[in-house]
């Protein structure tokens, strides 16, 4: 039961729309109602049951098909001219057995066509292993053997291109919480792999895949172009890639990996803080936020854009605005917990959201959650950023107790840790000791000072919450007298 709700709630308005539609043209309107109660009231099974004026085996029968319902719904969805083609090719075993060879091959070909215009290496190897069985009393058998190795080496490439796609965003999750220099190694040297596949083979599917990857490296790993640099320029990379989605615009791939290349311009722009332009594509990835975080991972780091969004309501002083902002955007969003590094930056992200509107509890309570929910034993400078924040809720909330208990936690830990390897949670945790203290004398100047001083240092961690803290008049208002 609890799945088949999930799955209601999950459903985009239009689609749930569209399905109360159908079933209430077809006459379902037991399923129809049953829809809707799942939807949008907080009935119990019983209740459910009750109105409806089923017994238990009616009611899971209802709902069985109510859940087909749905599934043959989503399945309709995904009709395009791509999903034509392979209902075509699932069909070659009919065209071989009934027939004639002429027609046959003609229809093969015919369909060969179509699947290299969308660059479809799966389903050319069946086309080819057919063609290859027609021509064996022929001398185009030897061609059609060659193609069909050919297709299958190119497959395998293309599967290889994926799967170094998925590895390496997981990697690059497990470096933002590490900062360890053999993580950024291996991140390295996926990219270079990466590079050696796509080399083995002209292709536009391994040209967006590659450079998916090729542009989020040289962003965030390499930290940008060089004028040295012998690549092709990041910009160039971008209108290459959406020159071919406009040409196989009808490609399912393809039109969804349009938000991950307006999310990588985004980024693009807003690293060389181009901040005109990446304003146009932070519009158009913030609407898609919640589908970017639950359905690109394999593509992107998507987190990311969490942090980047945090550094644009700082720059422009709306950092007010992210909190009503999320209840939209995230509004029935639940983040994958078993993506540890996407989980955390979504709950810090959302705590910070909290944080800059005064709701100090709520934040303390998401963050609180997160350490009791996940062992972050395997990040320790992680765990301590997460903890600095906390310990920032709880000298806004003047809760004493707590914040001594978490601050000696902290500080056992920077000992572990060396002070001359997080010297900037040091100075953060000194600015919340002087704000919580009961000494009133010169709190502004000390605070003021210790701020200089974190400034100055040069972070190197990719995950760091207290670095989304905005140091500015407020804050420092806000930690001297407030408290």
């Amino acid at each position: 039961m609890a799945k088949l709700k999930h799955i209601i709630k999950q459903l985009s308005p239009n689609d749930y729309e569209s399905i109360h539609e159908i079933l209430i043209e077809s006459n379902a309107d037991k399923s129809a109602y049953l829809l809707e109660a799942m939807r949008l009231r907080q009935l119990s099974d019983a209740k459910i049951m009750d109105e409806l004026e089923v017994n238990t085996n009616a009611y899971y029968t209802l709902r069985s098909r109510l859940n087909q319902k749905i599934e043959e719904y989503l399945l309709q969805q995904m009709e395009s001219p791509r999903t034509d083609l392979l209902k075509k090719v699932s069909n070659i075993n009919e065209i071989l057995f009934t027939k004639k060879k002429a027609i046959a091959i003609a229809t093969l070909k015919k369909l060969e066509k179509e699947l290299l215009a969308y660059d479809l290496s799966n389903e050319l190897t069946i086309v080819y292993k057919t063609l290859k069985k027609l021509h064996i009393n022929s001398e185009d058998y030897f061609e059609y053997s060659q193609l069909y190795n050919k297709h299958v080496a190119y497959m395998l490439a293309v599967d290889k291109a994926e799967d170094l796609l998925a590895q390496y965003f997981k990697k690059f999750g497990e470096f933002t919480l590490t900062g360890e220099d053999i993580d950024k190694m291996e991140l390295t040297l996926l990219n270079n792999e990466m590079d050696n596949v796509c080399k083995l083979y002209k292709s536009h599917r391994l040209y967006v895949y590659q450079n998916c990857l090729s542009i989020f490296h040289r962003l965030f790993i390499e930290d940008g172009e060089t004028a040295e640099d012998i690549k092709e320029p990041i910009e160039d990379i971008l209108d290459n890639v959406e020159k071919i989605f406009e040409e196989y615009y009808l490609d399912s791939i393809y039109f969804h990996l349009k938000l991950v290349f307006e999310y990588l311009r985004l980024e693009y722009y807003t690293h060389y803080k181009v901040f005109r332009k990446a304003e146009k594509y932070f519009d158009q990835v913030n609407e898609k936020a919640s589908t970017l975080l639950t359905n690109y991972g394999l593509y992107s780091f998507s987190p990311q854009f969490l942090n980047t969004k945090l550094s644009r309501h700082i720059r422009l002083k709306c950092e007010e605005d992210l909190y009503v902002e999320n209840q939209r955007l995230f509004d029935g969003f639940e983040c994958d917990r078993e993506d540890l590094p996407k989980f955390i930056n979504y709950v810090m992200y959302r705590a910070i959201s909290c944080y800059y509107v005064g709701n100090f509890d709520e934040a303390a309570r998401e963050i609180n959650n997160l350490l009791n929910e996940v062992s972050l034993k395997k990040y320790p400078y992680a765990m301590l950023e997460i903890k600095s924040i906390l310990a920032l809720m709880y000298a806004c909330k003047k809760d004493d107790d707590l914040f001594s208990q978490l601050v000696n936690s902290i500080q056992r830990q920077i000992r572990i840790l060396g002070k001359e390897n997080c010297e900037d949670v040091v100075l953060f945790i000194k600015i919340l000791k002087i704000a919580i203290s009961p000494a009133k004398k010169d709190k502004a100047m000390k605070i003021r000072n210790l701020i200089g001083k974190l400034e100055a240092i040069n972070k190197k961690r990719l995950f760091s919450p207290t670095q989304y803290i905005e140091m500015d008049d407020k804050f420092v208002e806000l930690m001297a007298n407030s408290l």
